[in-house]
């Protein structure tokens, strides 16, 4: 898979230092990975689930969120957000309004 951008990564890495470790191990397993459907990334990734047209990994013990739209035809990761638990609270209950999952 081809993840864009991991720039978002980084920066998320820096906002919180005990993200460097996780996000770049998820950001080597994904890269290599060839996902067709949600199933095949759930076996990679168990935790992870549908929210509408993204998908939400749990990283670091389910400490963050990692939010991403994937498009399987193309085999591209879009990371969108990079949050902890409680910022997304906050952050899908500012689109709620929206009537938008993120």
């Amino acid at each position: 898979m081809h993840v864009i951008s991991r720039r978002k990564l980084r920066e998320a890495a820096i906002r919180h230092g005990d993200l460097e470790g996780p996000l770049d191990a998820w950001f080597r397993i994904a890269k290599k990975a060839q996902w067709r459907n949600l199933a095949e990334v759930r076996k990679t990734f168990s935790n992870s689930d549908a929210v509408g047209k993204w998908t939400v990994f749990n990283i670091k013990g389910n400490q963050y969120r990692l939010i991403a739209e994937i498009n399987y035809v193309f085999g591209r990761i879009y990371i969108r957000y990079v949050l902890t638990h409680a910022s997304m609270t906050v952050e899908v209950g500012n689109h709620e309004r929206d009537r938008s999952p993120f």
